[in-house]
């Protein structure tokens, strides 16, 4: 079972360190699941990714706190608010609403996390 969450974790690290490059993948989200399964499958890297310079700290302010950095809250709110500008320009209705109730949720949700 901890090889089946080391390769798990390593996948999710994976699609973390490509969202860090690409715009449309997340980067924060995959290294929290990558940390949350090394710490079942091998601790030394679930040790090694939080004490990470750059991704270390916000993926311990989740784990303590469940908080979002005031600047990840407002580049999540706007990538939201980008992509629902984009899916009412390029499809129109009824399909932006899905893009709004998305940004309403999501983005409600992401606000009201503590900083």
């Amino acid at each position: 079972m901890r090889r089946l969450y080391l390769a798990l974790g390593l996948v999710s690290l994976g699609l973390g360190i490509i969202g860090a490059f690409l715009p449309l993948l997340p980067t924060v989200p995959f290294l929290l699941l990558a940390a949350f399964l090394f710490a079942r499958g091998n601790p030394v890297w679930e040790k090694r990714l939080l004490d990470h310079p750059r991704w270390g700290p916000p993926i311990r302010d989740w784990r303590a706190r469940r908080a979002i950095g005031r600047r990840a809250k407002y580049l999540a709110i706007a990538s939201l608010v980008a992509g629902a500008v984009l899916t009412w320009w390029t499809l129109g209705a009824p399909y932006h609403w899905i893009s709004i109730a998305v940004l309403a949720i999501t983005g409600s949700w992401i606000a009201t996390r503590p900083e």
